[in-house]
């Protein structure tokens, strides 16, 4: 409790305790015991009171109880019992007994005020403590199958192991087990066994089902338990990176990596590394902040981060540094690019090796070419050409050598496929003499005609 909230409450029992003294000195001395006795009631009230009140006079907010489930299983057989216990924070409230907990089994209230209870009926389950919001649900399904496959009922998220377990009734041993993940089988066990993903990624979220038999007394036919739905939920988003100004004192230009955890697992730590094309320029770090150098400023459109766990359980890259234009690095700090959806990489993968065409210093650039897409010029993808000279500017050096050079690629491709055709009826008639017998005589000299040139061209002998 803050020093201002302890010296507001000091203050406010001395001048009740004033007050009460200017009040109860005509009184008589029975009045009086009883004034001070209401007195002292309204004192340590106002003082509960101030010590829910934080320093910032704001009214405190407790958080919600957490309800776990004990086995960890949301599906059960009927007839089973299982244990819910609800834990939350039990600060000092007005009154003066034991704070009971309540518990909801759907909208109905239940009797019981303990801690933790145990139920077989199936349903949506929640608890309350005095004074805090009602804690997250818990859903417990009752089966009367052979066969169910049980899940854990705590939200899975990236990174962490996903355990399925497919259980006879009343723990008989299943032979022949397998796991299917949206119908495609993804395990095979002799015997009874858990399905386990050690590292769960979004793809793993699905609808899963076990099959197997029993020996009841005899084996039996093989059985199928009830589908059922898994969801792993996303750790952090996929980063963004964004310019955030210049950098002060040595230059260069700031660069964020943003992400968002969870509010589950707001407290988890990551780190951060920061690339040009595939080459790593800092590595992972738990800075979330970069300087890219001064020389390097130009391009900083080949530039893209990564953010991971400590652990690389999870990993995700952004996209290509965003610019709204090709302005100068001081008028990009306004960022606001869509996002489109990073893959996560598998621990111990390398960052992707593919390379963005840097954008050259000695030739102008093609996005200042203004509506223009001369024969062996394309625009990058995704990229509209920025303002330029008017559409009556002169040809650049660029486009007058490829308008040069076209003639000549022209006719190089003619004179290939004139040799194509002339070497496939070669390969035919060697193949198949008998095809083309006004050639039978002349099989050892072949005559192949190619030009060389537009205005001249040449006979070539060629003798076996």
């Amino acid at each position: 409790m803050g020093r201002r909230s302890s010296n507001v409450s000091q203050y406010s029992m001395v001048s009740i305790g004033y007050l009460l003294s200017l009040l109860l000195h005509p009184m008589p001395a029975h009045l009086q015991r009883s004034a001070a006795a209401v007195g002292e009631s309204i004192m340590w009230a106002l003082t509960a009171l101030l010590l829910l009140v934080p320093s910032n006079g704001q009214a405190a907010t407790l958080e919600k109880p957490i309800l776990s489930l004990h086995p960890p299983w949301t599906t059960i057989f009927k007839g089973e019992r299982v244990t819910l216990r609800c834990d939350g924070y039990h600060p000092l409230l007005l009154e003066l007994r034991p704070i009971s907990t309540l518990w909801y089994l759907g909208h109905l209230l239940l009797p019981s005020h303990k801690k933790s209870i145990e139920v077989q009926t199936p349903g949506v389950y929640r608890c309350q403590t005095r004074g805090a919001p009602v804690s997250d649900p818990i859903h417990l399904s009752v089966s009367n199958d052979w066969l169910i496959l049980q899940v854990p009922y705590a939200a899975v998220f990236e990174g962490e192991p996903l355990v399925l377990r497919c259980r006879g009734w009343y723990d008989k041993i299943v032979y022949k087990l397998h796991y299917y993940h949206d119908g495609q089988a993804v395990r095979y066990f002799h015997s009874s066994a858990n399905y386990t993903v050690p590292q769960a990624r979004s793809s793993d979220s699905g609808r899963y089902q076990c099959s197997g038999t029993m020996r009841i007394p005899v084996e039996s036919a093989p059985m199928f338990s009830s589908k059922v739905a898994v969801t792993v939920q996303e750790l952090f988003q996929a980063p963004v990176l964004r310019v955030m100004g210049r950098g002060e004192p040595r230059g260069g230009v700031v660069v964020r990596c943003d992400t968002r955890l969870h509010p589950q697992k707001r407290d988890t730590p990551l780190q951060f590394a920061f690339y040009k094309y595939s080459r790593a320029v800092r590595r992972f770090d738990w800075g979330a902040e970069y300087t890219v150098p001064e020389p390097e400023v130009e391009e900083l459109e080949s530039h893209w981060c990564e953010v991971a766990t400590a652990t690389r359980s999870v990993r995700k890259r952004s996209p290509w540094l965003q610019l709204p234009g090709r302005g100068s690095a001081l008028e990009l700090a306004s960022t606001t690019a869509p996002v489109p959806q990073a893959a996560a990489l598998a621990p111990g993968n390398k960052p992707l090796s593919f390379r963005k065409p840097p954008v050259s210093r000695s030739v102008p650039s093609v996005t200042s070419v203004p509506n223009t897409t001369s024969a062996g010029l394309q625009f990058p993808t995704g990229r509209a050409p920025t303002a330029g000279p008017p559409a009556c500017a002169p040809r650049t050096p660029l486009e007058q050598s490829a308008g040069a050079l076209k003639p000549d690629v022209d006719l190089l491709l003619r004179e290939m496929q004139l040799l194509k055709g002339l070497l496939s009826r070669m390969v035919l008639e060697l193949k198949e003499p008998q095809a083309f017998p006004e050639h039978r005589e002349t099989m050892e000299t072949l005559i192949l005609r190619v030009p060389v040139s537009p205005g001249a061209p040449e006979t070539a002998t060629v003798e076996s």
